[in-house]
């Protein structure tokens, strides 16, 4: 006979109170963990601060100036005049000028010293006796003050009467040419890409170096040449260090304002002044406060803009180099 214990089934065992319970989310992180996010989190609270005190609420003030209608020589009139100064900024000739010079400033001075400093690049990739003193030689005009190159420039180099420039053109029969009157904005992208393409030749050489040996072996049995291998393995294994060259290059070049100011003083008239040398003379020259923010802040989100869709196109690039 089967006993009322060994017929009835076994029943389930209760789930433990310190056992896992199905369909509940894991606990929150207790006070220990959150108060140990904190301790890390801490020493970097001194550099937030500051970059918020230094930048932030400097941009807010901006943003409230050019809501008014302030200017220094009459400081009794402000007025808070809403988006008016932003409206006049679409009327305004010499800003849309202004704005022309610094898309042409940029594009003209980036495009120039990323090919004169990929071929550079190029160069130093490969073993050649004094590859090292050479090397610091090219970058050397980045190395000096922005504005001791502009005042070279303009005095040693461009001078229509003692600049080198000009005794060279010289010596093949062609009268001299006062540069910085007649070509100014000419003038400033050759200042300015002397200095960028050492910064450029840099970024693209760390990028040749980390190239695989391996790869260009293996193209080199194979039987491709030298053009063959750097346009379909080098130049887009390039591809990363290009993307930010032109990116870093584009955000500094934009706010050139030494060798404006120093050079061409944005003449002649408003012919090469840029954005920010523009702000400059409405600012400290027409004391109009409010127009030179409203100037400032289009500026700073133009910039915003640009630099966010060139740095997702670097993220990707850099998503999809890993998934393959």
């Amino acid at each position: 006979m089967t006993t009322p214990e060994t017929s009835a089934p076994h029943a389930a065992t209760p789930p433990s109170a310190d056992g896992p319970r199905r369909g509940r989310t894991s606990p929150r992180p207790d006070a220990a963990a959150r108060a140990d996010g904190w301790r890390r989190r801490l020493p970097l609270m001194p550099a937030f601060l500051f970059v918020v005190i230094c930048t932030q609420i400097p941009f807010l003030l901006t943003i409230w100036y050019s809501l008014r209608s302030r200017n220094l020589l009459r400081p009794e009139g402000e007025t808070f005049v809403g988006l008016r100064n932003y409206l006049d900024l679409a009327v305004d000739s010499t800003f849309r000028t202004a704005a022309l010079n610094s898309i042409l400033l940029t594009l003209g001075c980036v495009a120039v010293s990323l090919v004169l400093g990929l071929g550079l690049a190029l160069l130093l990739d490969r073993e050649f006796l004094g590859r090292g003193f050479i090397r610091t030689l090219l970058i050397t005009p980045f190395l000096i003050m922005p504005v001791a190159g502009a005042m070279l420039w303009s005095i040693s180099m461009f001078d229509p009467t003692y600049g080198l420039v000009n005794w060279l053109i010289g010596t093949v029969g062609i009268s001299p040419v006062d540069w910085t009157s007649s070509f100014p904005m000419l003038s400033i992208i050759i200042a300015l890409v002397w200095q960028w393409t050492p910064f450029m030749m840099l970024l693209l050489l760390a990028g040749l170096q980390s190239q695989t040996p391996d790869v260009l072996e293996a193209a080199s049995m194979d039987g491709a040449g030298a053009w063959t291998t750097f346009v379909h393995i080098t130049l887009p294994h390039l591809r990363f260090y290009l993307e930010l060259s032109v990116l870093l290059g584009a955000i500094y070049v934009v706010n050139t304002f030494d060798q404006i100011y120093l050079m061409t003083a944005g003449g002649p008239g408003t012919a090469s002044a840029n954005l920010p040398f523009y702000i400059y003379q409405r600012a400290f020259l027409g004391f109009d406060i409010g127009q030179s923010a409203a100037m400032g802040v289009v500026t700073v989100i133009a910039t915003i803009i640009i630099a966010t869709f060139a740095l997702r196109l670097i993220f990707t690039s850099i998503n999809s180099k890993e998934q393959s």
